[in-house]
């Protein structure tokens, strides 16, 4: 199974000009962390047609990748997201869903028309994401590009069935952390030997007394996280550099 690259599109120029502050970053990485997963990148973007289309297309090409998309899914001329998703996905038409404009009428009865029921004009082949508060049900493409409201109460309990009935859960990650007294510049040398397939980082922090450097390292297997962690401590052993091991490491 191939680790998933996953994305976050929250598109919204009222975020950008502070008018609403984003509810979904912070959730976004809590609730992936449950699932074994990790956000590769984040983008908080303007209502701009031509720049949505152009950042879905850019994360589709990512071998492997994964896209939760926010906002822009509704029925207002400011909400283009259902036809850049068709644009960078498909072949640049909507269509109309059955099964949408049937949870769209029942729901909204005559107040559906003229415009609710544009929502479920969707992209081909467009599968649907049921909407817990308003029943006006978001949509995702392929299993991998998830588009949903940009209102944290719908789109937050998608996200978190997404994750438990489409997404395979992912693999456990072990990582180990220390604190060191010292410059980061000790550890290049370590670092730059370490296979791709472990994450290695490095935190450096100057405070009033000196240099701190935090370093983690983590994979997918145990055996592998210890053995090059411990050439971490080695290393600061030998140069007497004094350091703590966060009591959190699993």
């Amino acid at each position: 199974m191939h680790t998933p690259k996953i994305f976050a599109l929250i598109i919204g120029t009222e975020i950008l000009n502070r008018r609403r502050e984003d509810a979904h970053f912070d959730f976004l990485t809590q609730i992936l962390s449950k699932y074994n997963h990790k956000l590769t990148g984040s983008f908080i973007i303007e209502d701009d047609p031509a720049l949505i289309t152009q950042t879905i297309q850019w994360i589709s090409k990512i071998p492997h990748s994964m896209l939760f998309s926010f906002g822009g899914i509704g029925s207002t001329p400011d909400d283009y997201t259902r036809e850049c998703a068709a644009t960078a996905l498909r072949d640049g038409k909507l269509y109309p869903h059955k099964e949408a404009q049937t949870i769209i009428t029942n729901t909204l009865k005559d107040e559906a028309y003229p415009h609710p029921i544009q929502m479920a004009n969707l992209p081909k082949d467009a599968k649907l994401l049921h909407n817990p508060i308003n029943n006006m049900p978001a949509f995702y493409l392929d299993d991998r590009f998830f588009f949903m409201p940009g209102f944290p109460q719908m789109s937050h309990p998608m996200v978190e069935y997404i994750l438990s009935h489409i997404i395979p859960k992912g693999l456990h990650t072990y990582r180990k952390t220390l604190t060191a007294k010292c410059k980061e510049n000790i550890f290049i040398d370590l670092m730059t030997n370490i296979p791709p397939d472990i994450e290695v980082s490095s935190l450096p922090k100057l405070y009033d007394g000196g240099w701190s450097t935090t370093i983690s390292v983590s994979s997918t297997e145990q055996n592998q996280t210890n053995e090059y962690f411990e050439k971490f401590i080695k290393l600061l052993d030998s140069l007497e550099i004094k350091y703590n091991i966060e009591k959190n490491n699993f």
